[in-house]
């Protein structure tokens, strides 16, 4: 039986993922008391069908508790059933700015501010969270994103941790973003930027690669990246992140950092790899 139990905070996207297991093939219900998880449980397992892939979730919406949550765990190991915990959790700014958007009550909040309600869901899901098998963080993810992600977990039959990798470039002259986790500076490398024909050329553009990567410090610094990152990455896991997000910036964002981000990409792209990975250009097409 894979039994798949979809919790983490209100608004974080539990629904979505649902929904989503539910185009895998798995036989999905929302909002189940969790004092019901033992009936569901061997009902389930009489019927072949839905008991192969099953996925349930469950928060504060079906009288959540530690202490309920912890028996129905308990029940599941008691039964020899092997299970999962996806918990999705999102920024508090994140949760805020979505509950605002739909105009909808947080479950906690009753008629008081949603912020209260968040605050208080957190302090009641902290425990669940550690025991999670994986974590996504939804703030930055988008729905697509989210999929694949699933998808990679859920129907690749493989082991897979769940931190998703995201290789962004910037410019330095618009600031550094501010989830970044490691920040590469590539402006001593040579600039497309003086160059008319290149100017109004992009790293996506094969002439600026070619004269970006001309330069040896270019190839060798590439090169001392992605042996850097590709050991990284099996340490950030372990220390169960679900984040990575690796900064890499020029002076405008247009031509080096582009460059640099995508031949790291295309590098790591071709690993065998157990996370997810994605790029993303932040400051390409600002100025001129």
């Amino acid at each position: 039986m894979n039994f798949v139990i979809v919790t983490g905070m209100s608004g974080a996207g539990k629904v979505t993922a649902l929904k989503m297991l539910e185009d895998m093939g798995y036989f999905c219900v929302d909002n189940l008391p969790i004092r019901l998880l033992h009936t569901f449980v061997k009902l389930t397992i009489e019927q072949s069908r839905a008991a192969s892939k099953t996925a349930l979730c469950l928060d504060v919406r079906s009288g959540y508790s530690e202490e309920a949550m912890n028996q129905a765990l308990d029940f599941l190991r008691q039964e020899n059933i092997p299970y999962s915990i996806l918990f999705m959790d999102a920024s508090d700014e994140c949760l805020i700015k979505r509950y605002k958007e739909t105009r909808r009550s947080h479950p906690l909040a009753g008629s008081g501010r949603v912020e209260n309600g968040i605050s208080q869901e957190r302090a009641l899901m902290t425990p669940l969270r550690k025991q999670a098998t994986y974590i996504f963080d939804t703030s930055q993810l988008l729905t697509r994103e989210l999929r694949v992600e699933l998808e990679h977990i859920f129907c690749g039959g493989e082991k897979y941790n769940s931190l998703i990798l995201t290789i962004l470039s910037f410019g330095f002259k618009y600031g550094i973003p501010a989830d970044s986790d490691l920040v590469f500076d590539v402006r001593f490398l040579p600039n497309p930027y003086y160059v008319d024909e290149l100017r109004p050329k992009t790293g996506n553009d094969r002439e600026v690669r070619e004269y970006v990567m001309q330069a040896e410090a270019s190839q060798i610094f590439l090169d001392k990246l992605v042996e850097m990152v590709r050991f990284l990455i099996p340490q950030y896991a372990a220390e169960r992140r679900n984040q990575l997000v690796i900064s890499i910036g020029c002076t405008g964002g247009k031509h080096r950092s582009v460059t640099i981000a995508n031949a790291l990409y295309e590098a790591l792209i071709r690993d065998d790899r157990n996370y997810g990975l994605k790029i993303e250009h932040r400051d390409m097409k600002k100025g001129k």
